[in-house]
């Protein structure tokens, strides 16, 4: 709908008033707010955001950067003496929306600063080295390595691009001082992009944007590179946040340039601007010692591993320190054992001077968020804070007739001292004991977010119940508010009418819509409440024929928006114990879709099937033919239609207030609630 109006947009400037003017009128219309904010943008600024018209005259842009310039003359008389910048360190944090190529091109980087023997066989995406990273192809856990180029130590971290997971980057951009924000050269920036860049525009990080992807046959580098710049101005960015280099890059081939249509051999170029661009680390050199532990790893043989900044001072091997907490209460340790990271791994280190990220052993009973200061008169470092979580799920003891079949672990304690375990390192998840001894209720950023961790879980070999996902309401002045979240559908056209009702009906507001580039593709974005967004993913893929992508990201809390209904058909729920057979389920399927096939062991209350009309239906799936031989006709062969196949995140959005998923280190199986048993037909 609007693909022509967003490709023609070209900003100009009036040098005698200072402000934009812009030839298309749509454009004129969504700006219209933020005029007072363009209008205090001064000339230089503009040009070096460089917004070319046209590809084949593209205009290099080598910006100074004035962030890197501001060394000791932002700091106070007072401050001059203390604060010094280290130049031979570049704390940096990789950030992105899931899919556009941030952690291949960590691997581009890693490569090409001969982190690995040329002869070393390496796998694609290294530092996604979870099992579950790998099967999903996301990040879930933010890592840390570093490469050195040309004497400067650059530290990165790779971060999560899904915004369930951004309690993992709200904790590390405490780390760095600058960020490399990795957008698609055909979507552009996307609503986890505007997350995580709203949270390092907070820290008052410097920004280097890298257009990825820019090989792709519909790639539009102006278009991105004018969006982000809006984002920026959106976001409330300081001027010289707002005077980005951007850099664009080809990710899967190692290649990068100033230019869309002049790069390099290699990632030369980036490399040189995350130097020239990105300031290094503002410390405190002959200050007493403060490190904030931002991260924690368990290993077998060390033990608790606290990972964090050195802000002040020198951390030396075998020091006793003071470890400090926001509330001034203080406690003695001593450092056993201390870690850089160098190049993949962790070297061990005699000392680590202030400015660098370093990984410290020794003290058992550390958390994230607590400082490690000096002995004598060490004080504690502002405490992280993190976002409120916006869904709960309640999990409790397997209470079905296979329990202790599969799982190790199934005892309430079991299920309470590993949920408590999770909150040392996970902060934005909550854990608290629910109505019953038996029962614990996890709330966290989203769905996903307490999925990974149900899935880690029977990895190993937990065995529980957890129930339907509820979104966390609040109330102000007597007002029911409930999260909204804003969702993004990439759909193709012919789809996009039932996707357009599909959300209409979860109460979903639509507030833009345009085309996205030559594919035929459309992008919607909705404002919805989170109870909407339950179950929606899997009725997007059925109504768009699998070719649809959602995703969403928390915006605000606003009014209850009423009634809604999330499934329209009921359960079919198994009748009685036992194996299932052919015979039964030949029978059964005509009452709807299965999840079953012959053979498999069943209980009383298990769901087997999704129903073809609202409401449950009982059936017996254990049925056999009668073994009598007044039926001697040939034995009729019997075609059974192949069970739908539903994964834990399937089950998990299906699933309504009157049902619990089982889960087990082998097996995912749905049931009714005995606790809250409706009458079934």
């Amino acid at each position: 709908m609007a693909t022509g109006i967003n490709s023609s947009i070209t900003p100009t400037l009036n040098p005698n008033q200072n402000t934009f003017s812009f030839s298309s009128p749509f454009v004129k219309t969504q700006l219209l707010s933020v005029n007072r904010t363009l209008s205090s943008y001064s000339f230089p600024i503009i040009k070096t955001c460089s917004f070319s018209s046209s590809r084949r005259n593209p205009v290099p842009k080598l910006i100074k950067c004035s962030v890197s310039q501001a060394d000791a003359t932002e700091v106070t008389a007072e401050k001059k003496e203390t604060l010094v910048r280290r130049n031979d360190i570049r704390n940096i944090a990789i950030v992105a929306h899931v899919d556009h190529g941030k952690t291949t091109l960590v691997d581009a980087m890693l490569k090409q600063a001969k982190v690995f023997r040329d002869n070393q066989v390496v796998e694609e995406r290294i530092m996604d080295s979870n099992d579950l990273e790998r099967e999903r192809g996301i990040t879930i856990l933010s890592k840390n390595t570093s490469i050195t180029y040309k004497d400067t130590k650059m530290n990165i971290i790779d971060t999560p691009g899904h915004s369930d997971f951004g309690g993992e980057v709200e904790r590390v951009l405490n780390m760095v001082e600058g960020v490399l924000l990795v957008v698609d050269s055909v979507e552009g920036p996307m609503p986890q992009t505007r997350f995580v860049l709203k949270k390092a525009l907070e820290f008052g990080h410097a920004v280097v944007v890298v257009v990825n992807k820019i090989d792709r046959p519909s790639a539009r580098p102006e278009f991105v590179i004018n969006s982000t710049f809006e984002l920026f101005i959106e976001l409330n960015a300081s001027d010289e946040q707002c005077d980005f280099q951007a850099v664009y890059a080809i990710g899967l081939s190692g290649k990068a340039g100033l230019s869309p249509d002049n790069l390099a051999d290699d990632l030369g170029p980036l490399f040189e601007t995350i130097i020239r661009c990105i300031p290094g680390p503002k410390i405190k050199k002959d200050g007493s010692l403060q490190m904030l532990v931002t991260s924690t790893e368990y290993d077998e043989h060390k033990g608790k591993i606290a990972i964090g900044r050195l802000h002040a001072g020198v951390l030396n091997r075998g020091m006793d320190v003071r470890i400090c907490t926001s509330d001034d209460a203080c406690r003695f340790g001593k450092v056993s054992e201390l870690f850089v990271f160098e190049k993949f791994f962790r070297a061990p280190a005699e000392s680590v001077e202030a400015g660098d990220i370093c990984a410290v052993c020794g003290i058992g009973d550390i958390q994230i968020g607590e400082t490690i200061a000096d002995k004598n008169d060490g004080k504690a470092l502002p405490a992280i804070r993190v976002e409120e979580p916006t869904v709960k799920m309640a999990f409790s003891i397997n209470t079905s007739p296979f329990v202790g079949r599969e799982g190790k672990y199934v005892t309430s304690r079991n299920l309470r001292d590993r949920l408590y375990r999770e909150i040392e390192r996970n902060l934005a998840m909550k854990v608290e004991d629910g109505e019953t001894a038996d029962t614990f209720l996890v709330s966290g950023r989203g769905t996903l977010h307490i999925t990974i961790l149900i899935e880690n879980m029977r990895r190993e070999n937990y065995e529980f119940m957890v129930g339907p996902p509820k979104v966390i309401n609040k109330k102000v002045d007597d007002k029911l508010l409930e999260p909204y979240e804003i969702a993004t559908v990439e759909v193709p056209e012919e789809h996009m009418g039932s996707v357009v009702e599909l959300l209409g009906k979860r109460r979903g507001q639509m507030f833009d819509m345009q085309g996205l580039g030559s594919e035929g593709t459309t992008l919607l974005k909705y404002k919805i409440p989170t109870r909407g967004l339950l179950g929606l993913r899997n009725a997007i893929l059925t109504a768009s024929r699998g070719t649809a992508i959602l995703n969403t990201i928390f915006d605000s809390y606003g009014p209850w928006a009423g009634d809604m209904s999330t499934r329209d058909l009921g359960s079919l729920v198994a009748f009685e114990d036992g194996t299932s057979t052919s015979y039964a389920l030949a029978s059964s399927q005509e009452r709807g879709q299965l999840f079953i096939k012959p053979g498999v062991e069943v209980y009383k209350g298990q769901i087997v099937g999704i129903h073809q009309r609202p409401g449950d239906l009982a059936l017996n799936v254990c049925k056999k033919k009668a073994a009598t031989n007044v039926r001697s006709n040939k034995e009729v062969s019997v075609v059974l239609d192949t069970p739908l196949d539903y994964s834990l995140d399937d089950c998990i959005e299906y699933i309504q207030e009157d049902e619990l998923v089982e889960v087990t280190p082998k097996s995912i199986r749905m049931c009714k609630n005995p606790k809250l048993n409706k009458k079934v037909r």
